[in-house]
């Protein structure tokens, strides 16, 4: 199903390393819905007494062994698809408009280590620059959990699952878009955000995420 852009605006922030515009170019970004967050736990109620029923009469047919119905384990629920948002952004825009998306996230409430960035193209100047200082680095500072977390899709791979994932389709061919997003749909765990050309997206989100 197509996906209407969010029209909201983003006001700048100054939180997190910031890719920086071309000379002379606007590039105003939607600005996201912040989402669900994850709903508390239910209070458990207080059970009232508990009667034992009185034995009932059988017969020996209805002693026979009966196969137990199919169905899910108890306590046993299918993880809930994460919800799309999608933000309209050119290539040369995409990574302006997550930077966005994430200072509105992290002013919402979110927590830093809640997010993950995934970019289809051009590295996230905060990648390239912890990775200048080795993988080892890179990913420990992925494992500690307690930041915003950037990787391309080339690496993407090996980031865990976070709350939310926000996909800059800032460049790559078609095949990288494709992959980036259906791996990025898999790790959000209730939000996903893709910035970028929305008829794109929209193919690229049909085309199986």
């Amino acid at each position: 199903m197509p996906l209407i852009p969010e029209e909201p605006q983003i006001h700048e922030s100054a939180q997190g390393p910031r890719a920086t515009p071309a000379s002379g170019r606007i590039a105003p970004t939607p600005r996201p819905v912040p989402g669900p967050r994850p709903a508390a736990p239910p209070r458990p109620g207080r059970p009232g007494p508990l009667r034992p029923a009185p034995p009932a009469q059988r017969t020996p047919r209805d002693v026979a062994a009966k196969p137990a119905p199919a169905g899910p384990a108890p306590g046993t629920a299918a993880p809930a698809a994460p919800q799309i948002q999608l933000i309209s952004a050119s290539a040369e825009g995409a990574l302006d408009a997550a930077e966005e998306a994430v200072d509105l996230l992290l002013e919402s409430g979110r927590a830093p280590g809640e997010v993950l960035v995934i970019t289809t193209g051009e590295q996230h100047p905060w990648a390239a620059h912890e990775l200048s200082f080795g993988e080892a680095s890179y990913w420990a500072q992925h494992d500690a959990g307690d930041d915003v977390f950037y990787a391309d899709a080339t690496v993407a791979a090996r980031a865990a699952s976070r709350p939310v994932v926000v996909v800059a389709v800032n460049g790559g061919d078609e095949p990288a878009a494709v992959s980036a997003l259906s791996l990025a749909h898999s790790r959000a765990k209730t939000l996903l955000i893709v910035c970028g050309d929305p008829q794109r997206i929209n193919s690229v989100l049909g085309a199986g995420v």
